[in-house]
């Protein structure tokens, strides 16, 4: 297994993911390899569904799983069908460290305990880890881990949402699964001027610093991401079952060129930003990009491209089309900002994203709790 963790340690430093300023992180993964978290059977997609690798059948196939490579997650849990926990990409794991910015006396609050890996390498920095895990049985077996390296976390049973108030305030907060919006019980469960990190929406994660007075919280967004949605987050409906059979209201050609919203992560995290309620996915082929979008409502759209024309079909009381295409102007005009240049905004009663500047930039509604 050593040759496994040094292939990902090397490819982690090609790639530029070790952060310079928290040389802890290194020396934790270092410390705590994957494999040592990880169950005896986890997941792999071949392209049509989850396929089960065990240890005892393929340990090579299994070690190659567990360090597939820096932007890689391993899953660890299938539900039925659906992945519901898993060991994240290494180089997401360090960035999400790093942004939390934990010192040695910090009291930290984790929600999302997985397999316990996140948590453990927390407490080899932090003063206390509490780590909150809606799954009985997961807790039990990270908090077994755990145990077995001398790590002292408290695990407990319970919804990440209501957080675990009994041990607050929290220095630093830090979520592993994504949420449409922050709950507010993490931001009391801060004190003033704590940091709270958590994967937001479907493409990145963000940091939120809590008021001096405690009633707001604000950060930029960090990095991109894709995480598991909170495992109780209601099923996002497919495309397929609102697009239905009927013929489109709406068709037309469509400005843009499709390969750049294929390509580009930073535009599409504008359009996440402008109008959360998008559900967007591409691909290409040899005739060039499409895009699939829905608002897990009913509303739908289409855009293909083909004779070297992009053509837009549409449906529903909303014109999705017309607002990704509104959203990408906005973008081009704004001078292309990324993803670093976006920002939330949360407090009792509101949660808007915004960008440049949280006082005098452009801002949208966010979802909120």
């Amino acid at each position: 297994m050593l040759a496994e963790q040094q292939r990902l340690d090397t490819a982690m430093t090609a790639a530029g993911a070790w952060p310079e300023s928290s040389p802890w992180i290194r020396q934790a993964v270092h410390d705590l390899p994957r494999h040592e978290f990880a169950p005896d059977r986890v997941w792999v997609w071949d392209g049509t569904a989850y396929r089960p690798i065990d240890r005892s059948a393929d340990p090579t196939a299994w070690a190659q799983a567990v360090y597939a490579g820096p932007y890689d997650s391993t899953v660890t849990q299938l539900t039925g069908a659906r992945a519901t926990s898993s060991l994240s990409c290494t180089s997401v794991v360090a960035d999400m460290l790093d942004s939390l910015q934990t010192d040695p006396g910090h009291r930290v609050l984790e929600l999302g305990t997985g397999t316990g890996w996140n948590a453990g390498l927390l407490a080899r920095h932090a003063a206390r880890v509490d780590s909150v895990e809606v799954d009985a049985d997961l807790a039990a077996s990270a908090a077994q881990r755990l145990k077995a390296h001398g790590l002292d976390v408290a695990v407990h049973v319970g919804d990440g949402a209501r957080g675990w108030p009994a041990d607050a305030p929290y220095d630093r907060v830090i979520s592993t699964y994504a949420v449409e919006a922050i709950p507010w019980t993490w931001i009391v469960q801060t004190r003033p001027g704590g940091r709270i990190v958590t994967p937001w929406g479907r493409l990145g994660h963000v940091a939120l610093t809590v008021a001096a007075d405690g009633r707001s919280a604000h950060g930029w967004m960090q990095g991109l991401a894709q995480f598991m949605p909170a495992r109780h987050a209601p099923t996002n409906c497919t495309y397929p079952a609102i697009r239905g059979a009927g013929p489109p209201a709406d068709e037309r050609f469509f400005a843009h060129d499709l390969a750049v919203l294929h390509a580009d992560w930073h535009l599409r995290f504008a359009v996440r930003a402008r109008h959360p309620h998008i559900h967007l996915t591409t691909a290409a082929d040899d005739d060039g990009a499409h895009a699939w979008l829905h608002d897990n409502a009913m509303s739908w759209a289409n855009i293909v491209t083909t004779g070297g024309h992009t053509i837009a079909y549409q449906g529903g009381p909303h014109r999705l089309a017309d607002q990704l295409e509104a959203a990408w102007h906005w973008w081009e005009a704004e001078g292309r900002p990324d993803l670093y240049d976006f920002g939330l905004t949360v407090t009792p009663d509101d949660q808007y994203a915004w960008c440049h500047d949280p006082d005098t930039g452009p801002r949208w509604p966010a979802p909120h709790t």
